[in-house]
C-alpha cells in the first residue's frame, strides 16, 4: 500500500511518527500552514513558520523516505485578528516556492465577516499563482458553512476541479460533489469522520474527485488513520487498485495540478539542515557506553 497524505500537520508530530507513517507505506505528505493553538501576535512570527514548513520540516521527512509539500495562506481562525492581515501582503512571495502546492488552509471558522473578507482574497490569490486551494469548513455550522463557501468560490470564479474542500461530512459531501470540487474527508479517533464511515461513503458516491487524510496534529488524532482507512476498503471488498487511487492516485491528480510535487525528493541521512540534524549524541560502544567526545 502506497500512501500519500493530503492533510496532516506534521510540525505538530514527532520523528517517531515519520517512522511509522513510513512503516504503514506512506511516501508523500501535504502540511497545510495552520493555527498552531495559541493566537500568534504578530506577522514576524508567520514568516518563521513558513520558512520552517519550506525547509526544516521538508527536510526532517526526506530522512524517512517521505516526499513533503506544504500549502500556504493566513488560517480563518487568525483571519480574525487585525494585527495578522498584513500576512496577506507576505503570501505572494510564498506562493512561488517549489513545493507550495496550494494555497491553504483557507475558509471559515466562525464565519465572521472578516474570515469572509480575507478568503475571498486568498482564493483570488489561488487564481493569480495558478495554484489549487484547500478550504477549510467551519467545525460548526457546518452546512451553512459548506454552502457559503461555495457561492463565494463560484463568485471567484476558480474552476471547480481546482477547490478542494475539506473536513466533510454526510451532510457536506452532496453540496461539494454538485459544485464539481473535490471532497476532503479528515479520519478521526473519536471525532470527524471514521474509517467505517469513509468506506460507507465511497460506497455512496464513488472514487472520484476524492481525498482522505489523517488531519493529525496537536490534538487527539493519528497520523496513521490513512493507512486504517486502505485497510478498511480493503476489508469491504475494495481492491488495491481502489485503495491505491484513493490514497495515491487522487492525491497525486489533485496537487498535481501545481506542477510542483516532489515525490522524488527524499534522501536518508541526508546531511545537516543550518547546521541541524536528527542526530542526537555519538554511537554506543559496545556494553552500551558513550564513545569518547559524544554529548546528550
Amino acid at each position: 500500500m502506497r500512501i500519500f497524505d493530503p492533510h496532516i500537520h506534521m510540525t505538530s508530530r514527532t520523528t517517531d511518527d515519520y517512522e511509522a507513517m513510513h512503516a504503514a507505506g506512506v511516501r508523500a505528505v501535504v502540511e497545510p500552514a495552520f493555527w498552531l493553538g495559541q493566537p500568534r501576535t504578530s506577522v514576524g512570527s508567520f514568516v518563521d513558520y513558513f520558512d520552517g514548513l519550506l525547509g526544516w520540516e521538508r527536510f526532517r521527512a526526506a530522512q524517512f523516505g517521505i516526499a513533503h509539500h506544504a500549502t500556504i495562506a493566513l488560517n480563518p481562525k487568525e483571519a480574525n485578528d487585525p494585527r495578522l492581515l498584513e500576512v496577506l501582503d507576505l503570501l505572494p512571495r510564498y506562493l512561488e516556492k517549489d513545493g507550495v502546492v496550494a494555497v491553504g488552509e483557507v475558509g471559515f471558522d466562525s464565519m465572521t465577516d472578516a474570515e469572509e473578507k480575507v478568503m475571498v482574497r486568498q482564493l483570488e490569490l489561488a487564481g493569480e499563482h495558478d495554484l489549487p486551494v484547500m478550504v477549510h469548513t467551519p467545525h460548526r455550522d457546518k452546512v451553512a458553512g459548506t454552502r457559503r463557501t461555495l457561492e463565494i468560490v463560484g463568485q471567484v470564479g476558480l474552476p471547480p476541479e481546482r477547490v478542494l474542500v475539506d473536513h466533510l461530512n454526510e451532510k457536506t459531501v452532496d453540496l461539494v460533489d454538485d459544485a464539481g470540487c473535490w471532497a476532503g474527508f479528515s479520519v478521526y479517533p473519536d471525532t470527524k469522520m471514521d474509517e467505517d464511515r469513509m468506506v460507507a461513503i465511497l460506497d455512496r458516491r464513488g472514487l472520484d474527485r476524492v481525498l482522505v487524510n489523517s488531519a493529525a496534529d496537536w490534538g487527539r488524532s493519528d497520523p496513521l488513520k490513512t493507512y486504517r482507512t486502505g485497510q478498511a476498503m480493503l476489508a469491504g471488498g475494495y481492491s488495491d487498485d481502489d485503495v491505491d487511487r484513493v490514497l495515491w492516485r487522487n492525491p497525486v491528480t489533485f496537487y498535481g495540478q501545481s506542477g510542483r510535487l516532489l515525490l522524488d525528493d527524499v534522501a536518508d541521512d541526508a546531511g545537516d539542515f543550518a547546521g541541524n540534524t536528527l542526530q542526537r549524541g555519538e554511537p554506543l560502544a559496545p556494553g552500551g557506553a558513550a564513545t569518547a567526545g559524544s554529548e546528550g
